[in-house]
Parts: structure tokens; sequence; C-alpha cells
């Protein structure tokens, strides 16, 4: 198992976009399972919805878990796109 605890940055929080490109990373690496945890609860990034629901804001900190066969780059490539400041307008 791999963990990284990440803030995020993004001004908007991480709203539609940003979860959809989270989500779209974590597709990439079948056969792990990824868990968020926050102050504001724990879920399993299994859809969109999972991560909207924990509503993050800038400055949260969030620790994101990773198990499965490349659990390592997973978890990296995850918490870079949670400190992703994105510029979506």
């Amino acid at each position: 198992m791999q963990k990284k605890t990440v803030t995020i940055r993004n001004k908007a929080g991480i709203h539609c976009r940003p979860s959809s490109a989270i989500m779209m990373a974590a597709d990439t690496f079948p056969g792990c399972k990824f868990s968020v945890l926050t102050s504001r609860g724990t879920t399993e990034l299994n859809s969109i919805l999972d991560l909207l629901s924990l509503g993050l804001q800038q400055g949260d900190e969030v620790e994101i878990s990773v198990t499965g066969p490349q659990e390592t780059e997973a978890c990296e490539k995850l918490a870079e796109l949670f400190a992703t400041e994105f510029d979506f307008v």
C-alpha cells in the first residue's frame, strides 16, 4: 500500500473538471484500488460522484491510499493531480 498526503491548491477546489481528470488518471491503473481520507470523510474512488461528495476546497488536506500492481506510480500520479492548480475557465 502506498500513501501520500497533499494539499488541494486549486482555487475552486475539486469540482467536476478536476474530478474528471483525477478519475481518468485512476482508470489508467487497472487493478489498483484508491481511497481518499479527508477531515470531511473517507471514500473509495469508484466514481466521480464519490470524489465530488467530499466537497474538497482549496487548502484541504487529503491522504491518498493506493493498493495494487502499480500502486507507487498510481499514488504519485493522483497526488500530483490533487495538488494541481487547474486553469479551467
